[in-house]
């Protein structure tokens, strides 16, 4: 026993003096399923780091649970085991002291800095032909492919081109000559002289065009110093290759690092504030908590920018901590603040990085606040961060930590949100260090606060009061000592503003017969509406009842509620865009439910009911008036005709017209833009359109991702694009050019909205146009809002005129009122969040047919995010449907379909492919939920559930497949 206690003490020691380069070499996906004494909660624990932080930091959590006690018998022999059969042999070879020499590291090193250096270029590879050749050169492993295949499909091929990069490095000797080899093969002949550091660069349809004077890596200088989480050691190459290929690797590594040097070495700009900028700054120049409120385009960001530098200046001098976090609300704000704003004035003094959901540093956001001066990151991240410092989970990040956060678009710190959360906790420690300074104890620091804002809005408020009252409560969230605008003489000239008004149709035979469909559809369900169809009270009407026919699994009712949205929908269609628009969308939703009816195996029969066929049946019968009805433009509604004539007439009275045109829904986004596009008008005055919409995916329509939307916003500021169709997510934040003209085309917010979307009108004589629209009331709310925007301004300079001791009053009031009303929830989440229900006692059915489905029991969780059914019992419940959106981004590598119901086709899930395994993954909002005889309708995400479901075990199931596999041959023989 002492003897194997002491042979395990030295293992111990060895794993320790190894760690750093184990870290770097373990890829933690492919071994840690093959170590059997680690415990399965604790696997999922180091998977949650791998996908939070990386392989790295996860690594190290990894050699920790392996050289925790007590060990079990042959636990080290286990582990070298894993690391070999896991594709990690070069750690394996560590283990057994099987060490590289010190020439063989240094020129991995080398290769390792190259591939670094090279990234922005070599992310443009066509990832998807050059993974193939690098898997069946043995670069990539079977499950490493799918994973950077399923990156591509994710977030595309520079993503994953990267996820590439990062796997192939950690091969076994040999990797850097067989990936150049795999450049050739694929003709990136380009990307291969980079590689090689030949000059003569041998075109290729594969690589993309450089422009004249423009190097590679410096097309893309923001991406430039993206980190990698990469380190290998390759074994001495073959004497006469080995020489050439060392010349060629020293002679490419020698140019991209003159790059590099070159792009970081770029003149820092000079930051000059104009007199009302330096004005606003003044206080926080001081150290003190201010709200900065300036109309969009006024600089709010720029003055941001001035008081960091100061900041980190005046702290540096006097030797004290520093640190700048720059919280943002929307994922594409990361990279401009990074890009545009904070790395081009302050890159040459101190540390600037960049952190999103999107990001692809996948090291640990403890490590990067650790390393960096100001770091720019989603409100969400840091959030995560502290809590995990605040439960002991890990290092995490503390307030103390920093010294300076700045938040944009500050008004969002209400009750509920992420900002607020993150100032809940900032504001319980500043009262509790009161009461320390009291104990004569040392307070905890706290950082600088600064909130940005164009608006701060009223709240919903009708009287002065109320206004002031919601302002103050955000000066008090934010503990802001004031909030600083621009003197009212000092505002720029207000916008010509017109508000366009519109007729009914004289005729709308089209919107009639659709009506006629709806009361018929009334008749059969035996409902009777209390609003004008189509109307947004109809619509919510609608939901109402289909949630309620849902829960009393009353089948007629319900599907009729589910068809009476889609003609109300293409109701509001044909009153903003075209029939043809409200037509196609209709066709297309009876075209996909005719699909859902019809069984992918023929003799597998779906069930229609009658009220089903009579929906089909009524659409059908009535299918070829609306085709021809749509096609008349006698019927075009007058939105449309006063845009056409509005747009045309801002095309043709300026040299260089540029525009936003923002509107409701994402599907009448893309409608728009179709129309745009089709109207032969509109290109003879060189009117060139694309449209942005949101990255959620709430909506039934495909939502764009951050890559589109930045590549949209970024040729509308090149000039490729001069009128963009947006929704409301372009109304905040994101630093869109001047435009001239800005049209709200029958959409109205709030105020906060209605100042954001005049503040993108930033050019000389800019306009402001409100196109009113059939049922949108967008002129009167446009009036209120006028109202609410004046108040507003009232409400801000009866607070500045507060004295300083009434306002500070005031805000403690509201602090002491946010503290104690937070605690109030946190008692009552707590309750919540204690999913005691037994999952026996859950029972879920079909939205659609009602058939019971499964119990809780039957369902398990997987990375604690995917709810999946793995029983033989469910397989037999449903039909799997390949995915029409796939193919219709023509992404033929992706395999994911739906999973629909058996019996009458209504869709569950989708079909994910986890590890080689495929586990039906189920969408709650899909199904009627259950819990001990009561029914609930309305469950959109599995949170709302109280239960806690067991974690999918791979290993058994895997052994299970293997088994049932097994049985099925022996009865085959």
């Amino acid at each position: 026993m002492v003897a194997n206690s002491e042979t395990d003490e030295m293992r111990e020691c060895l794993i320790d003096c190894l760690r750093p380069r184990l870290k770097e070499l373990i890829v933690v996906d492919r071994v840690l399923d093959l170590i059997h004494f680690i415990e399965n909660e604790q696997k999922e624990r180091i998977r949650q780091k791998a996908r939070n932080d990386g392989d790295i930091s996860a690594a190290d959590s990894l050699i920790n649970a392996v050289v925790h006690k007590p060990h079990t018998p042959g636990w080290f022999a286990a582990f070298v085991d894993a690391l070999n059969r896991g594709g990690c042999k070069f750690a394996a070879d560590y283990m057994q002291l099987n060490l590289p020499t010190p020439e063989a590291e240094a020129e991995n090193e080398n290769c390792v800095r190259l591939i670094h250096l090279l990234i922005p270029s070599l992310a443009d590879m066509v990832t998807e032909e050059v993974c193939t050749h690098c898997f069946s050169k043995k670069l990539l492993t079977e499950d490493e492919r799918d994973r950077i295949t399923a990156e591509i499909g994710n977030r595309g091929r520079r993503s994953g081109a990267r996820e590439l990069l990062r796997r192939i490095v950690k091969c076994p000797p040999g990797w850097y000559s067989t990936f150049l080899q795999v450049l050739k093969d694929t003709e990136h002949h380009v990307l291969y002289n980079e590689l090689t550091g030949n000059e003569d660069k041998k075109p290729s349809l594969k690589d993309k065009p450089i422009a004249t004077g423009e190097s590679p890596t410096s097309a893309e200088s923001c991406d430039g110093t993206e980190s990698m989480e990469i380190t290998v050691n390759e074994q001495p190459m073959d004497q006469a290759t080995g020489y050439t290929e060392h010349v060629c690797l020293m002679s490419a590594l020698r140019r991209a690092e003159e790059v590099a040097l070159e792009v970081a070495r770029s003149p820092e700009k000079e930051i000059t504030l104009r007199d009302y900028q330096m004005e606003v700054a003044g206080p926080a120049l001081e150290g003190k908590n201010i709200i900065v409120c300036l109309p969009t385009g006024s600089g709010k960001t720029r003055v941001a920018v001035y008081i960091t530098k100061e900041h980190l200046d005046r702290r540096k001098a006097e030797g004290k901590p520093r640190k700048v976090i720059v919280l943002v609300n929307k994922v594409p704000l990361v990279e401009q603040h990074y890009s545009a704003e904070f790395l081009p004035f302050l890159k040459n003094k101190y540390k600037v990085e960049r952190v999103s959901g999107d990001s692809q540093l996948k090291i640990s956001f403890t490590e990067i606040v650790k390393k960096n001066d100001i770091i720019i990151c989603t409100a969400q991240i840091l959030e995560n961060y502290l809590e995990r410092a605040n439960s002991g989970e890990d290092e995490g990040v503390n307030l103390s930590d920093l010294t300076l956060i700045i938040i944009d678009e500050c008004h969002h710190t209400q009750k509920g949100g992420v900002y607020n959360h993150i100032m809940m906790r900032y504001l319980k420690q500043k009262h509790k260090n009161k009461r320390l300074i009291k104990e004569q104890k040392e307070p905890v620091p706290l950082p600088q606060i600064l909130g940005l804002t164009a608006s701060p809005g009223v709240g919903g408020a009708t009287k002065m009061e109320k206004a002031e009252e919601h302002i103050l409560r955000i000066c008090a969230n934010l503990d802001a000592s004031r909030i600083m605008t621009r003197s009212q003489e000092e505002f720029k000239k207000e916008q010509r503003k017109i508000i366009v008004s519109v007729e009914d149709r004289r005729e709308d035979p089209f919107g009639d017969v659709i009506k006629k469909i709806m009361t018929a559809i009334h008749n059969h369900a035996e409902l009777t509406p209390t609003c004008d169809l189509g109307s947004q009270n109809y619509e919510q009407w609608v939901v109402q009842k289909e949630r309620q026919a849902a829960k009393d699994e009353n089948q007629k009712v319900r599907v009729c509620a589910e068809h009476l949205r889609q003609y109300s929908e293409s109701l509001n269609l044909s009153n903003t865009i075209r029939m043809q628009d409200a037509f196609s969308f209709l066709n297309k939703y009876y075209n996909e439910e005719m699909k859902k009816k019809t069984a992918p195996e023929e003799e597998h029969k779906i069930q229609i009911t009658d009220t089903e066929r009579f929906l089909f049946n009524l659409f059908e019968d009535n299918k070829k008036e609306l085709e021809t009805l749509a096609k008349n433009p006698e019927y075009e509604n007058d939105s449309l005709s006063k845009l056409r004539t509005k747009i045309l007439h801002e095309f043709s009275s300026r040299d260089e017209a540029r525009g936003i045109i923002f509107i409701k829904t994402r599907r009448s986004a893309i409608a728009l833009n179709q129309w745009i596009q089709e109207n032969p008008k509109f290109a003879d005055i060189e009117v060139k359109s694309a449209y942005v919409i949101g990255g959620g995916d709430q909506s039934v329509v495909k939502p764009m991702t951050s890559a589109e939307q930045k590549d949209v916003l970024k040729k509308f500021g090149n000039g490729q694009v001069n009128l963009l169709i947006a929704t409301t997510v372009a109304e905040e934040g994101l630093d869109i050019p001047a435009c001239n003209f800005v049209i709200r085309y029958g959409l109205v917010t709030n105020e906060i909205a209605m100042i954001q979307a005049q503040g993108r009108g930033r050019a000389e004589d800019s306009s402001y146009t409100l196109v009113e629209v059939k049922n949108s009331g967008v002129a009167e709310k446009e009036c209120v809002n006028e109202y609410r925007k004046k108040m507003m301004n009232k409400a801000i300079q009866k607070i500045k005129s507060l004295n300083q001791a009434a306002y500070e009053k005031r805000i403690t009031e509201f602090q002491i009122q946010a503290i104690m009303e937070e605690k109030v929830r946190m008692t009552k989440k707590k309750q919540k969040d204690i999913k005691n229900e037994s999952p026996s006692n859950v029972k879920f059915s079909c939205r659609s047919c009602s058939e019971p489905i499964c119990t809780g029991d039957d369902i398990q969780i997987i990375e604690n995010m995917h709810r999946v059914n793995v029983t033989p019992q469910f397989r037999k419940l449903y039909i799997q449907r390949e995915n029409t959106t796939l193919q219709e981004r023509l992404l033929d590598y992706e395999t994911n379909g739906f999973i629909a119901c058996k019996n009458c086709g209504q869709r569950w899930g989708s079909m994910m492919m986890y590890k080689g395994i495929e586990c039906p993954c189920l969408d709650v909002k899909n199904f009627v939920v259950n819990l001990n005889g009561k029914k609930i309708s309305k469950c959109t995400k599995w949170n709302e559930v109280p239960i806690k479901f067991s974690a999918f075990d791979y290993a058994e199931h895997a052994i299970n497949m293997t088994m049932s596999d097994n049985s099925d041959d022996d009865e085959t023989m």
